[in-house]
């Protein structure tokens, strides 16, 4: 592992642990040369998904583009970047669930709905008028009262 701080490939682990959620191992490191210390972390690396689109395209699961999706959502919110990343980790830890490799789209957007809905309305309205596709204010109008009362009747 190289040296953030100097680029020296040789460094020792001075403490490791499992992560919060116990799926990675946390290791804070110390360079041999400038004495800095840093924070790596070890995941098991699992197959891709494949994702399944609405025309029955398939492509590789992206992380990135779960993100930015989020993030999109989150714009202008009061939510840092690491509470997304929290959610995408819980989204992903979810699909790795499911036994089969391919996930279909819909699947993915009904978790992230229903942790928006959770975090924040405002996000969630954002995400659902992309997601869903709605053809009017009606809908649109609908989703907010339905969510206003709290009765979500979509199943997961």
């Amino acid at each position: 592992m190289n040296c953030p701080f100097c680029r020296v490939p040789d460094s020792k682990v001075v403490d490791s642990r499992l992560t919060s959620d116990g799926r990675g191992i946390r290791r804070r490191r110390e360079c041999v040369v400038c004495h800095n210390r840093f924070t790596t972390y070890e995941w098991v690396q699992e197959s891709a998904p494949v994702v399944v689109k609405k025309d029955g395209r398939r492509e590789p699961y992206d992380r990135k583009k779960l993100f930015e999706g989020l993030r999109r959502a989150f714009q202008k919110r009061p939510i840092s970047t690491d509470a997304i990343s929290g959610i995408v980790d819980t989204i992903e830890r979810i699909l790795s669930e499911i036994p089969s490799q391919e996930i279909a789209s819909r699947r993915i957007g009904e978790l992230v709905m229903e942790h928006l809905s959770r975090v924040d309305h405002v996000a969630y309205v954002r995400f659902a008028s992309v997601y869903k596709s709605f053809h009017d204010t009606e809908e649109f109008a609908q989703e907010i009262l339905r969510l206003k009362s709290g009765s979500d009747t979509r199943p997961l």
